[in-house]
């Protein structure tokens, strides 16, 4: 397929760029297409439930990672934010592993092996997750010594490895060495009292062989010299000791190396050898047997750290034999080593973002805007009752919904405020916000989910927090994670309550609302308002599902109604109608959605879906799925919104959610999707997800066959969707 390229095609592939640094980016284009408008020829029936027509999921996420190590090599992005996405990639496969391999691994052990829609059974998925990841890791550090590293160097920014440091470079080396790491290096000799100690999932490691014999009599043998913890991974050398022009680094494991023999006195090191490994992750709280949420997370927390190991990464020049003996160890198989030609523990250089003041070599920075009808002079309360406001994050600001709830904690006439916390900070503005209002006497009651994965520990404390200020603080419901994002305040408002609302696709989480593409809805829609408080009623009290009018929510409707408003579709079509639908998620992985899905695209419905991640979806099958256009938008901010799109017969309908096309998203977990009622808005974002069906710099298209091809502008103009939305709502300067 000529102007494209494929997921796994060579290293020095290019991209196009999406336009040249300092020029102005072209305005929002909205070319897509509308739909069918004759009734097809029908095809045979064809079997929905044929495992041939779904991909499996586990492969599917894998294929998303690979996409984002892409971007390592897309020169249209910055040099240093394509380390980052290299990166990325390690971080996101050490949650991989952690989770998904470890889930895997969980089955067969326990003889209970269990088949998705895509008829694969574990063991088969593991041995090809093991062979595309062996391939993409090799391939990670080949990018990281042969493209990224050389580039970085030319611009002054060097990565020093022992064999090249000065003579002055090293003596600074040795007394770090001798101050900061001696000082708290603890090495484990392995005798019959030493056995092989318990080291901390992911944590830096050396396997050191030693000769001689030691103040007690005891010969050589091997020994485990763990890592401090408390030191970070990558120092910078003092600007006197680097080269000019140059800011210079080098790595801890290279520091220990260097100096193992100091470590043990009298011995001779004959061999170290950096090793890491990553255990199973997954927190495993029964409903049934937990009578304190709180209590059973902070003993899984420490639990954690100590799970069964399902990957052993060491250096490339580890001696077999000693390889060996570490999955044994770990009582893994060769399959799960990786020899990797660097560090292994990657994902900690990405302190040098942070680091660095070399904003010529990052994104450019941009002020988030507001939309026109926002004034900052005037009560946002006021506003938000005169219309509906729309934010697109992190084009636009969050920090509105910031200042929104801290002027909702000083106000004399609101009198309760109810929010649910999923990722969200300690610190962040929004907890400082229900700490104030609770103290100035409201009513507040936050439904914090603890098992946000990750995130336990930042919620616990948050949890805390918020208890000791005087919230009421609510774990939501045991055997569903709180995966809405809500906020419901109740004001005073001449001699009578009004009630006002937040809804959101994403997290109430600054930072990353500085990352994720995501939707903010601030409402005073009395039905719209109604119903949120009846999804709290819910989650804080107890009794039947109650009678929500607008608002669609899960576990109770929102799957349901979903495939319903699909089939809804798929009728307009056979009567000959136009008919299209368009889904915006993270991942489409629920099989009865994708049922619904074929059966909309063999009525004739234009379905065009934008996953970013996961999708078992398998497009472009004749007589099934040959109406099905999926594409994966890959690039500066991560596409979190949830968006779906129905045109109903030519009256549309536009919804966001917190929701997923997941089995997890629509059975146990609590979330919402909302409409937009006011036409102009969800006309606003009909045309944003127009502008994402015509971008061809960083969409990835789904082919039959399983793969992604990168969509390459040719001799069209460049299209890319998120530098069009950054032009068209972040502040003008």
């Amino acid at each position: 397929m000529d102007g494209t390229r494929s997921s796994d095609v060579p290293l020095g592939s290019d991209n196009t760029t999406s336009q040249e640094a300092g020029e102005t980016p072209p305005l929002r284009v909205n070319r897509t297409r509308t739909g069918i408008h004759a009734k097809p020829t029908p095809f045979p029936e064809a079997d929905l439930d044929d495992p041939a027509l779904y991909f499996n999921r586990e492969l599917s996420h894998l294929q998303f990672n690979i996409r984002v190590l892409e971007q390592a090599l897309d020169p249209s992005h910055p040099l240093l934010n394509r380390l980052m996405f290299l990166l990325i990639f390690s971080s996101n496969l050490d949650e991989f592993f952690e989770i998904r391999v470890a889930g895997l691994k969980h089955q067969i052990a326990l003889s209970r092996e269990e088949s998705g829609a895509d008829g694969l059974p574990p063991r088969q998925v593991l041995a090809e997750i093991s062979r595309i990841t062996h391939e993409q890791v090799e391939r990670q550090y080949h990018i990281l010594n042969e493209t990224l590293i050389p580039a970085l160097e030319e611009q002054g920014l060097r990565f020093r490895r022992r064999t090249q440091w000065t003579e002055a470079q090293a003596a600074w080396v040795r007394e770090y060495f001798a101050e900061e790491i001696m000082p708290v290096i603890s090495p484990i000799g392995l005798d019959p009292s030493h056995p092989f100690p318990r080291l901390v999932n992911k944590s830096l490691n050396f396997i050191v062989e030693l000769e001689g014999t030691d103040a007690f009599g005891r010969e050589g043998g091997m020994a485990i010299l763990p890592a401090p913890r408390s030191l970070p991974r990558l120092m910078r050398l003092p600007s006197e000791l680097c080269e000019s022009g140059y800011t210079e680094y080098v790595f801890l494991s290279s520091m220990i190396h260097a100096h193992a023999q100091e470590v043990f006195p009298g011995m001779e090191v004959r061999g170290c050898y950096q090793f890491r490994l990553t255990r199973n992750a997954d927190l495993a709280v029964d409903p049934e047997d937990v009578s304190d949420l709180a209590s059973a997370l902070r003993g899984e927390l420490l639990a954690r750290r100590y799970g069964s190991g399902v990957r052993l990464e060491v250096a490339d020049n580890c001696p077999d034999q000693l390889s060996r003996f570490l999955l044994t160890q770990f009582e893994l198989e060769a399959a799960d080593l990786y020899r990797v030609s660097g560090p292994v523990n990657l994902t900690r250089l990405m302190s040098v973002l942070s680091d660095v003041d070399r904003p010529d070599l990052l994104y450019r920075t941009f002020t988030p805007g507001l939309p026109r009808q926002v004034k900052s002079d005037v009560s946002l309360f006021t506003q938000i009752a005169q219309s509906d406001i729309l934010l697109h994050h992190p084009f636009q600001s969050f920090s509105l919904i910031e200042d929104w709830l801290q002027e909702a904690a000083d106000d004399p006439d609101v009198l309760a405020i109810k929010q649910t916390l999923y990722r969200t900070g300690a610190d962040s503005p929004i907890v400082g916000a229900l700490v104030n209002a609770a103290r100035n006497g409201k009513e507040v009651t936050v439904v914090i989910e603890l098992r946000a994965r990750f995130d336990e520990a930042d919620n616990l404390a948050l949890a805390s927090r918020l208890q000791e200020a005087g919230a009421i603080v609510i774990y939501g419901v045991m055997a569903y994670k709180t995966h809405a994002k809500m906020l419901h305040v109740v004001r005073r408002e001449r001699g009578a309550l009004r009630y006002y609302a937040h809804l959101g696709t994403g997290n109430y989480h600054s930072k990353t609302a500085k990352l994720y593409t995501d939707y903010s809805l601030l409402t005073a829609n009395e039905t719209l308002c109604e119903d949120v408080h009846m999804v709290f009623q819910q989650l804080s009290g107890m009794g039947k599902p109650r009678q929500i009018d607008t608002l669609l929510h899960a576990p109770f409707v929102l799957h349901d109604r979903l495939v319903a408003m699909i089939d809804r579709e798929a009728r307009h079509a056979e009567k000959g109608q136009k008919a299209q639908l368009i889904i915006k998620c993270n991942s489409l992985t629920e099989p009865q959605l994708i049922r619904a899905l074929y059966r909309a695209s063999r009525a004739g419905v234009q379905c065009d879906l934008i996953i970013r991640g996961m999708c078992c979806l398998r497009p472009g099958v004749e007589g099934v799925s040959e109406n099905i256009r999926v594409r994966s938008i890959i690039g500066r901010f991560l596409e979190h919104t949830r968006v779906f799109h129905f045109h109903n017969g030519g009256k549309p309908e536009t919804w966001c959610s917190s929701a997923d096309f997941m089995e997890r998203n629509m059975f146990r977990r609590v979330e919402t999707c909302f409409p937009l009622l006011d036409k102009k808005l969800a006309q606003r974002v009909r045309k944003d997800l127009a502008t994402y069906l015509v971008d061809n710099c960083q969409s990835w298209e789904l082919q039959t066959d399983g793969r992604y091809r990168l969509l390459d502008a040719g001799d069209a103009e460049p299209i890319s969707a998120q530098e069009t939305l950054l032009y068209a709502y972040a502040a003008k300067p």
